[in-house]
């Protein structure tokens, strides 16, 4: 089942695009970790290969152990690489839709989840770029709630982040305007609504 499937009857589907892989894989690889992977990588590599040359290792039990013990040392650097590996995976998966209602997010590798955050939450809506952002022309949309809630509702990664920003700040001032303000509430001219000063005062 699409993410299209998802959204609720008689909703308008406003904008819709996936998160982009090569900006989350690099974020992924050059994370804080890195370092601490390369030099433990380095320093077994060089255990494995002197112990090699040497024939330290020795056949049968021994080598069986050695090898069972480095594949069990080197766990950080696996959790590195399936961190990598991962981030792709949960990059290919993730959906983004915008509609007259609020906004869907689809993520997941092995199971699906999408999350929905309506506009009537919403309290703020703001741009972020990271270093990768700014290289591959991308960025984020990350929205917070009033009542503290802020997950599930951001838009990570994505090309036309500029013209999701405008969207979403619109749609949340409309609807925000629309739940304080019902139509049968609003006089008929409303003359404080985007004036500007023009009468000098006397300070």
């Amino acid at each position: 089942m699409s993410l299209r499937d998802q959204i609720g009857y008689g909703e308008n589907i406003m904008w819709s695009g996936k998160k982009a892989v090569k900006v989350s894989v690099l974020e992924s690889v050059f994370n804080p970790m890195l370092p601490f992977a390369l030099i433990w990588l380095l320093f077994d590599g060089g255990m494995i290969l002197a112990m090699s040359a040497t024939g330290s290792s020795g056949p049968g039990f021994m080598g069986a152990f050695l090898g069972v013990f480095f594949l069990i040392h080197l766990m950080p650097v696996w959790i590195y690489l399936g961190g990598v590996i991962t981030s792709a995976l949960k990059a290919k998966n993730t959906e983004y839709l915008i509609t007259d209602k609020g906004i869907y997010v689809q993520s997941g590798i092995f199971t699906r989840r999408v999350d929905m955050k309506p506009f009537t939450d919403l309290s703020h809506v703001s741009i972020r770029q990271g270093v990768f952002d700014r290289m591959c022309g991308t960025g984020d949309i990350i929205s917070t709630c009033g009542h503290g809630h802020g997950a599930g509702g951001d838009i990570c990664n994505i090309t036309d982040y500029e013209h999701v920003f405008r969207l979403v700040k619109q749609l949340q001032e409309d609807i925000y305007s629309d739940t304080m303000y019902p139509n049968d509430m609003r006089p008929a001219e409303n003359h404080g609504y985007r004036t500007q000063y023009t009468r000098e005062q006397d300070w």
